[in-house]
């Protein structure tokens, strides 16, 4: 025998697909009844390799490890530990180089999702393999197979490597996490074109794919990394991880923050030589306590915490998040591109159609769940008065091999999910399968096969009357009807006006089967496809079945629309089906799908222009899908990315938020999504936004909080040496101030509950810096409030002939006090707060400030607090005044909120004037 194969196809030689069985065989050269021969195999695994995916090159773990402190962020805090040890306060210190530690461990153990990825998808090859080799049938790994082998498969078994099918029986092969396509595909041995999609090569069984009926003999053509599984796991390992936009801003905001910290401290070290006339030692020392001042040690614990909270709340509604900053990155999501099936469908077949002679009867309920009846012109319908609707429940009973289970409300079934529509059907015509396969039992079948696209079963009753029934494709089963069955009985066929009929119903994206009966058949004790082939049977309706839409995720559509986010389906369907699906989810108003073919026609540039008015993409192919987050991106888009096979595992990845399937989805899958919905439903992806939205509203927050603190402090600081003061606040006690407002105060901002306009707002710009114009603007605005109360009480208490240790101590308490009553103020940016919701809505403010206030006396009044931060005892007057000024600081911030709030009314009624 000669070997004379190649693993891939190559340039020039028609694809195997495209190829007839004969010569797939000859270009392997191999002959069917005999296979390899042992030699050859033993050659062909050495040239191919084993039948494994390549392990990719990884990173070391301590490289790894190291690579979770290169942030910005990280090294102003890493500063700021080195600082605060310098100055000999190591509680302090460690607390901080804690935080660092903490956060690149959780970095470290959630690193390497593309290598859980790859992993997940090597999980999925198939273990054994039945081949033929020698002529003799053998049991071998499924590593050892080579290009050329000839496989066996039947019902249950895994595809184990790409393989050009020679000869089928019944073979139906569930291709979804290759393709999305919702339903087992029907598998020949004729040819297809070079250029049909992945999802139309009837001809070909893919590694990693799934038989669920009949039997099959195929070619081996593609193996290990040139199989199409293959292909989608180098894709996977080629794309780029993108960083969330709160990273980005974060990174920015660190940038930033350095540059301005050491420019003030070096502003305030030259000013404080050369024109105060302090030594460079004092002038060290306070830049120092300058830069502690305005480093917000605790923001980065601070977003870990909200984001944590954020997670919890999302894990309520069937969000599971696997990275934490992908809770904020949905708040800012632009385009939700979502899988069809199981996320806005349920994936579960259903008729919604019996299509009679005379009659179309609507179905009501979805699922495999027996709830809901007939309609007729959208009136009820009684059927026991209309015998047909008996007839065809009972044939779609009879001609059936499925079973329906029941566990508590959860419906299933066992075996074709087509067949478990039927059965649903019958029983809600008030049929039981049981009882009817009991009076009519079988007698013979001819099982489903793709050559013929029927199946027909016979069965006779206890009085020995024999019924032949039929089902298959409706175009297969008009050719053998001679009669229609209507309202008024048995009619001569009219072809016209079924295939009139037939071409309404699959406009509506239904699938068609049609039922069929002969009647007569008493002395009928075998079945062949000649008894069948002759033809005369009557035809009883055609039925119109749909995977149909969530009711939940149409509401959810809806939902996302109104928040200004896109909403793109893209799915492995037909065109047909998609577009169907895609007008009843309401996902534009007038419904126009793109295809797969299609998209390979266009370039990058055409695919970006299209992709912002088109909400469909059907036949996609994972390359299409991955072109298609890419264009969104380039587009300036925030994606997110719903899938469940390994066909989706690139595109997930590559999005700026990947959402798995928890309940159908793939390991592949999970391991390259940053998110997992318990419930596969797309309802839950309109909450985790609305969750995220919430948490970024609460970051700002807890900025627009922390910030001002520093401010208040460095400002005071910078003050004091440029009027030549004692420093109103040391730098241990600015350290104490630092960790009070961050364990305490600003915490309670990440238990916020969103406002009520959240889902109503457009997105935000990914491009809209952390720090806003807005936001800086209300940081310098308090911050220059805490200034003047801090600075000010230390100036009044100092007039008053009280010592330093005195006037510093009320200088804190009013920095501390002041931001209390600021906390109220931004529960809300633009809201007032003087009502109870502002007050009392959320409980973990008022326990903040009660912690506070009892870490405040403790800094006050205790003798040990005294020693270690040098502080005294403040009497009643001082209190007042410092409670004063609080109450100060909440009225100004009411009184700049409501001032700017009147601003931009005005602006936006201008500008609607000025309007033509």
């Amino acid at each position: 025998m000669t070997d004379k194969t190649s693993a891939a196809t190559s340039a020039g030689r028609m694809p195997p697909h495209a190829a007839c069985a004969d010569e797939v065989l000859r270009t392997q050269g191999v002959l069917a009844h005999l296979g390899l021969d042992a030699a050859a195999a033993t050659e062909r695994l050495r040239r191919h390799g084993p039948n494994t995916l390549p392990q990719p090159p990884r990173r070391g773990p301590l490289a790894r490890f190291m690579l979770q402190f290169h942030n910005v962020l990280i090294y102003v805090l890493l500063v700021a530990g080195v600082i605060t040890a310098l100055l000999g306060h190591l509680i302090d210190s460690g607390v901080i180089f804690g935080v660092v530690l903490i956060n690149a461990v959780i970095g470290f153990i959630q690193e390497g999702k593309a290598e859980r990825a790859l992993d997940a998808i090597r999980n999925m090859l198939s273990l054994r393999a039945q081949v033929l080799r020698d002529g003799r049938r053998l049991d071998i790994a499924a590593d050892r197979l080579v290009p050329g082998d000839i496989v066996f498969l039947a019902s249950g078994d895994k595809v184990p490597a790409d393989l050009r099918l020679i000869e089928v029986r019944g073979l139906r092969v569930e291709e979804a996490a290759l393709t999305g396509e919702s339903v087992a595909v029907d598998k020949s041995v004729e040819p297809v074109a070079a250029q049909a999609a992945l999802g139309d090569r009837r001809c070909m069984a893919y590694s990693g794919t799934l038989v669920v009926h009949g039997q099959a003999t195929g070619v081996v053509v593609a193996t290990g990394a040139h199989t199409e599984i293959g292909r989608i796991s180098a894709m996977l390992g080629e794309v780029d991880t993108l960083t969330t936009p709160l990273l980005r801003q974060m990174a920015a905001f660190g940038r930033l923050l350095t540059v301005g910290i050491l420019a003030v401290a070096a502003l305030t070290f030259a000013f404080g030589t050369l024109v105060r006339g302090y030594t460079a030692a004092e002038m060290f020392l306070a830049a120092v306590g300058l830069a502690v001042a305005v480093i917000p040690e605790g923001l980065p614990a601070i977003m870990t915490i909200t984001l944590a909270i954020g997670v919890q709340a999302m894990a309520r509604r069937n969000a599971i998040v696997r990275r934490l900053p992908a809770v904020e990155t949905l708040g800012s999501v632009t385009v939700i591109c979502s899988d069809k099936t199981g996320t806005l469908t349920r994936n579960e077949m259903t008729v919604e159609q019996v299509i009679c002679a005379d009659q179309v009867f609507a179905v009501s309920g979805v699922g495999y769940a027996p709830h809901g009846g007939f309609t007729l012109d959208g009136s009820e319908v009684n059927v026991a008065a209309h015998s047909l609707l008996v007839e065809v429940a009972r044939c779609a009973v009879l001609c059936n091999d499925a079973a329906l289970q029941c566990d508590g409300d959860d419906w299933r079934v066992v075996g074709d999910p087509t067949e478990g529509a039927l059965l649903t059907l019958a029983r809600k015509a008030g049929l039981e399968e049981d009882f009817e396969r009991e009076a009519a039992p079988r007698t013979d079948v001819i099982p489903f096969e793709s050559e013929h696209r029927f199946m027909a079963t016979l069965n006779h009753d206890h009085h020995g009357r024999g019924m032949l029934y039929l089902k298959g494709a409706p175009e297969r089963v008009l050719g053998l009807c001679a009669l229609q069955r209507g309202r008024h009985g048995d009619v001569a066929l009219d072809r016209a006006h079924w295939d009139a009929a037939l071409h309404a119903a699959a406009a509506e994206g239904l699938r068609l089967l049609a039922l069929a009966v002969r009647e007569g058949e008493d002395g009928l004790k075998t079945l062949t496809f000649a008894d069948v082939e002759r033809g005369g049977f009557t035809l009883l309706a055609v039925l119109g079945l749909s995977d149909p839409p969530r009711e939940e995720a149409i509401r959810a559509v809806a939902r996302c629309r109104s928040a200004g986010i896109q909403v793109k389906m893209i799915t492995g369907d037909h065109v047909a089906t998609a577009q169907a699906i895609g007008e009843r989810l309401g996902l534009a108003a007038e419904v126009q799908a793109i295809s797969g073919a299609q998209i390979e026609q266009m370039d990058d540039d055409a695919l970006q222009r299209i992709v912002a008015d088109t909400a469909i993409f059907a036949r996609a192919s994972p390359e299409h899908k991955l072109r298609l987050v890419r264009a969104l991106q380039a587009r300036g888009e925030v994606v997110a990315m719903t899938g469940d096979g390994v066909n989706d595992a690139p595109a997930l990845k590559r999005a700026d938020v990947g959402v798995a399937m928890g309940r159908n989805g793939t390991e592949a899958a999970k391991e390259a999504a940053e998110m997992v919905l318990a419930d596969d439903n797309f309802a839950s992806v309109a909450a985790a936004v609305e969750e995220g939205r919430t948490v970024y509203d609460n970051l700002r927050k807890a900025i627009a909080f922390i910030l001002p603190t520093n401010v208040g402090q460095g400002g005071i600081l910078f003050a004091a040496v440029a009027l030549g003061m004692t420093l109103p606040i040391t730098p241990a006690q600015i350290l104490w101030v630092n960790m009070i407002t961050a364990v305490t105060l600003a915490l309670a901002l990440a238990f916020e509950a969103p406002e009520r306009d959240i889902m109503a707002r457009p997105p935000r710009d990914p491009a809209e810096p952390l720090l806003s114009g807005f936001l800086v603007w209300r940081v310098l605005f308090v911050g220059l409030l805490l200034v003047g109360g801090g600075l000010g009480m230390f100036v009044w208490e100092i007039g008053q002939g009280a010592s330093e240790a005195f006037a510093r101590t009320a200088a804190v308490n009013a920095l501390m006090v002041g931001e209390a009553f600021y906390l109220f103020n931004v529960r809300s940016f633009a809201g007032s707060i003087l009502n109870r919701e502002g007050f009392f809505g959320n409980r973990y403010v008022l326990i903040a400030i009660a912690l506070m206030l009892a870490c405040q006396a403790a800094f006050t009044y205790l003798p040990a607090m005294q020693t270690l931060f040098g502080t005294a005892a403040l009497d009643v007057a001082a209190w007042t005044r410092i409670l004063g000024f609080g109450v100060l600081t909440l009225l100004l911030v009411e009184a700049e909120k409501a001032l700017i709030k009147n601003l931009n009314h005005r602006r936006k009624a201008g500008h609607t004037r000025t309007t033509p």
